[in-house]
């Protein structure tokens, strides 16, 4: 996915929808996050029968991707089976997202594929990050930056 559109992010953000481990709520959640040099991971949310344990579909996907030594990213799409508003991401995940930066895309999906384009610093506005904190870019490891 080197060329970058947003209609097919979203359509794998829904796929990964599919995969979705949701005994409890029933509420599906996909995302497929796109990194810098064009690769996407996919996640869904896993539930727990300990509910503080469940992981939501962002962080699973962005997970994946930083597990593989991706740390950089363009873009996240996140879909659900909602049909009248757009899924948005919750607090946790957006302050995970804002780990990576403020300034990539983020593409709230409706169940038809519709979508609206934020920044994840228009999710999370004045934002605590690494910067706040003197981090310094990794330098171990393999890291696709």
């Amino acid at each position: 996915m080197n060329q970058y559109y947003p209609e097919a992010l979203v359509q794998k953000s829904q796929e990964a929808k599919i995969r979705a481990y949701c005994p409890y709520s029933k509420f599906r959640v996909g995302a497929a996050v796109l990194t810098s040099n064009g690769t996407v991971f996919t996640g869904c949310n896993v539930e727990n029968a300990s509910y503080p344990l469940g992981l939501c579909a962002e962080r699973t996907a962005i997970s994946k991707a930083v597990s593989e030594g991706y740390t950089s990213f363009k873009a996240i799409a996140i879909a659900s089976d909602l049909e009248d508003r757009f899924i948005s991401p919750c607090g946790a995940c957006r302050q995970f997202m804002r780990e990576f930066g403020s300034q990539w895309d983020v593409y709230l999906s409706k169940s038809d594929g519709s979508y609206k384009l934020m920044t994840v610093e228009e999710l999370l506005p004045f934002s605590f990050g690494p910067d706040d904190l003197g981090a310094r870019e990794n330098t171990v490891g393999n890291s696709k930056l």
